[in-house]
């Protein structure tokens, strides 16, 4: 791992502090560094902050006192309990949350891409998100603890019409389901979470061409009325903004929780392709979309390769290898 730290020192120059970035921890490889040595490299390489999708067990100790902004995730098999049971939730934050003292949490992330019609295995639990919402936020809140934001992560399959970006329209046939997660944030100020894939629109799609996709369109590709649009993850961003609006949410913050672009697998999937994508990706978000300039806080999916995980697709998005060795150059400035 020292020469793997020196190796990265060389390829990863230091992150932006206005950049908000932070990258995706996902866990299911054989072969991953240990958690010190995790937290090492996001020390190393000034990654400011970290998404993890269920408790942090072994992270705890390593995290405390690094400052590294945590996103942590209530899996999606627990909100049943939680949802049903104030003293379920409490249990949640006190083993989870108060048992790992200074570590920076930011956000409470309960559930991951969960909507009654995606046939993604998630949708038995869309009736559970906003009693599971209400129940963690109530139990920060009784221990002192409102500072942690506590939202849910959707995907934009959550519209049912994102083109051009003006027309973006929340599903009419979701409504009782996002309806009572946007009063929720509304009311606790809380960000909503959105897994925006520029990759998956482009893999699924003829009409969307690759360098729209990878931020190296050389002009305006899409005229929305008086914004033009030369990359997708503007579009995209600004389709769900437009659909927020629509249903007198406008004011509600977006930070992407997911985005990345993978090296092998499927259709455009390169080294190189990953490489352009993360690059244009960390320096585009620190400018904000047409719609709604600023600063996007973004979480790169993946930090590590996961080769647990099946097809060939899915294993392979992170900017390192799963063994902790970095698979191409990042430039975090």
């Amino acid at each position: 791992m020292v020469i793997t730290v020196l190796v990265l020192g060389l390829l990863f120059s230091s992150l932006d502090t206005t950049a908000a970035i932070g990258t995706c921890l996902g866990l299911n490889a054989n072969n991953l560094p240990s958690y010190q040595q995790m937290v090492a490299q996001y020390k190393q390489y000034n990654i400011q902050n970290l998404r993890t999708y269920n408790y942090l067990g072994g992270l705890c100790q390593p995290l405390a006192g690094s400052n590294i902004g945590v996103m942590v995730g209530v899996a999606n098999p627990d909100l049943p309990g939680i949802a049903q049971s104030q003293n379920t939730a409490n249990a949640w934050v006190q083993n989870n949350i108060i048992n790992c003292p200074n570590v920076n949490f930011k956000y409470i992330a309960v559930g991951n891409e969960i909507r009654p019609n995606y046939n993604n295995g998630a949708s038995k639990y869309s009736q559970y998100v906003g009693p599971a919402l209400w129940n963690i936020h109530n139990a920060l809140n009784q221990r002192g603890l409102g500072n942690i934001k506590v939202s849910t992560a959707w995907e934009m399959g959550m519209l049912s019409n994102s083109n051009p970006p003006s027309a973006g329209q929340l599903d009419p046939q979701l409504s009782s389901y996002y309806t009572p997660i946007i009063q929720f944030l509304q009311q606790t100020n809380s960000p909503l979470l959105l897994n925006c894939y520029p990759y998956f629109s482009y893999k699924y799609s003829d009409q969307i061409s690759l360098p729209y996709a990878l931020f190296t369109s050389p002009g305006t590709v899409v005229q929305d009325g008086q914004y033009g649009y030369q990359n997708l993850f503007d579009a995209m961003m600004d389709a769900f903004y437009s659909a927020l609006e629509k249903v007198g949410a406008g004011s509600i913050n977006i930070v992407v929780s997911e985005s990345g672009w993978p090296t092998a697998g499927d259709k455009g999937t390169s080294i190189d392709n990953a490489r352009t994508y993360n690059n244009n990706l960390i320096q585009h978000v620190k400018k904000g979309t047409p719609k709604r300039p600023g600063n996007i806080e973004t979480y790169i999916f993946d930090m590590y390769d996961e080769n647990s995980k099946s097809p060939a697709l899915v294993q392979n998005w992170g900017l390192f290898y799963s063994n902790g060795a970095p698979k191409y150059p990042v430039n975090f400035n």
